[in-house]
């Protein structure tokens, strides 16, 4: 079921002699090492690629919709080649230092802050650099390793619980993606918030995710190598061409037909447009201040949440529950918001869809080098790797989700004080739809849990810390009010 899992005592420290026999390149990425191969490390940066292609069409749509105090937008080429251009560079970076299978590319969510929260308040410009000041203090963090002592401190019941809460978030990215479940509009007053796709499914495109998601499951199955990649690709093929003999009203973002001209010059009239304390002089200190808590804390646990959850279910954490490296992995994670910042594009982040490569094998940095030649081939052939709609990309999440959902066996259900913190962290976050909410909810319930128990010595400091942090967080909207910053 989960492709060359390996277990922790498989996993050597870098610089070991495993791989011996092997090329250069298979030793540098510990390819062999860790049970894979080339066609997986392949496979799988072609599925995290596919799975994630999305944000080069809707990153731009969010910025680019948005205005700034001014009254000015940005560009949507521009947007487009510096979403691109960010994601290739990082993804490639985290790769070659981190080796390990995780993408990068603007955070979703995030960019919504940046674009309907942060932007109203200053200039694009302001915006940006506030987004720069943000990694800044991020890898501040990892340098002085708190960041990572964040991470270990964490109890290896929730590490299981994030993992598992991913899964079903990302389960439920493919049914809202492919519109195989959608939100009931307000005007109906019906309490039910969601719903099967318009009532009923019907058309085209919802055809498609379905016999997506069947071929999916029955390829994983029957343990058919590349299942995944080759329902996107099938699935992509079936849309071109019911694209083309039909009448199809509405793909979503992405319409699965060849495009007139593939090539597109990109336009990099983006990168450097930021201005690092110009937000200090369009608004006060304390809503700066404010701003820059809410994005560090998203992006924080954002990551720390699919970093954990994606490298558990490709098997490489050690016999501690840690990720490996992981003090590299969050610094290239906190230079990418930097990038991110600074070509305009919003705050980069490690993208949850990674998980799509692992569940084709990948479990190593060779997989990001296809994922980011994928990024960096879409600077000039965007109109060509984006004609995957959706409804053919979203059947891979539902799997995925389905393999990291079996983690939730380790969880021990008996032990209340662990278990329900676990149950709020995986159902918080699909029913929220981020991640850093059921993060949140996890960590105050545990230690509210603890404490009341009178076990309050077993939360680790900076759990308490954190969980302070939290709540912070959750009362963010009354604090403002209260403090009358507008």
């Amino acid at each position: 079921m989960h492709p060359s899992k390996t277990s922790p005592a498989d996993i050597r420290p870098t610089g070991s002699d495993g791989g011996a026999g092997h090329g250069a390149l298979d030793r540098f990425f510990r390819i062999t090492e860790r049970g894979s191969t080339y066609g997986r490390e392949v496979r799988g940066g072609f599925a995290t690629f596919f799975t994630m292609a999305y944000i080069l069409v809707l990153n731009p749509i969010i910025l680019g919709s948005a205005k700034d105090k001014f009254g000015d937008q940005l560009d949507t080429v521009q947007l487009v080649t510096a979403t691109a251009l960010v994601a290739a560079v990082m993804t490639l970076i985290m790769g070659v230092g981190g080796n390990l299978p995780l993408a990068l590319a603007a955070g979703l969510g995030i960019n919504a802050v940046v674009a309907y929260q942060v932007a109203p308040l200053m200039a694009w410009d302001d915006a940006m650099g506030l987004i720069v000041f943000e990694g800044l203090l991020i890898c501040a963090l990892v340098a002085t390793g708190l960041r990572e002592a964040i991470m270990h401190a964490i109890p290896q019941a929730l590490k299981q619980a994030i993992s598992v809460g991913i899964g079903l978030f990302i389960a439920f990215i493919g049914f809202v993606d492919a519109g195989f479940v959608t939100r009931v509009p307000d005007a109906a007053n019906s309490t039910v918030p969601v719903q099967l796709g318009s009532g009923t499914l019907s058309g085209w495109p919802m055809l498609v995710f379905c016999l997506g998601v069947i071929l999916t499951i029955v390829l994983l199955a029957r343990k058919v190598k590349g299942a995944i990649l080759i329902s996107i690709v099938v699935m992509t093929v079936v849309s071109l061409v019911i694209n083309s003999a039909a009448d199809v009203k509405s793909w979503g973002l992405t319409v699965p037909a060849m495009p007139d001209k593939p090539v597109a010059a990109p336009d990099f009239g983006l990168l450097g447009k930021f201005d690092l304390f110009g937000s200090f002089g369009q608004i006060s200190v304390l809503t700066v201040i404010l701003l820059i808590f809410t994005l560090i804390l998203s992006d924080f646990f954002d990551t720390m949440g699919t970093v954990v959850g994606v490298t558990a279910e490709a098997g490489l954490l050690d016999e501690r529950g840690q990720v490996p490296g992981l003090g590299r992995v969050l610094l290239i994670d906190g230079a990418a918001a930097v990038a991110g910042g600074a070509a305009s594009s919003s705050s980069a982040t490690t993208y949850v869809e990674s998980a799509a490569g692992v569940g084709e094998g990948a479990r190593t940095g060779f997989a990001n080098l296809i994922t980011g030649g994928m990024f960096a081939l879409a600077l000039f052939f965007a109109p060509v790797l984006t004609i995957v709609p959706m409804q053919a990309a979203s059947p891979a999440l539902v799997a995925v989700g389905f393999l990291m959902m079996t983690q939730v066996k380790h969880i021990d259900w008996d032990r209340y004080d662990l278990a329900i913190p676990a149950f709020l962290t995986i159902t918080v976050m699909p029913f929220t739809y981020s991640i850093t909410n059921g993060i949140g909810a996890g960590f105050v319930t545990y230690v509210i849990i603890k404490a009341c128990l009178g076990k309050a010595r077993e939360v680790h400091w900076l759990l308490w810390i954190t969980a302070a942090l939290f709540l912070v967080y959750f009362a963010i909207d009354p604090l403002e009010q209260l403090l009358d910053i507008k």
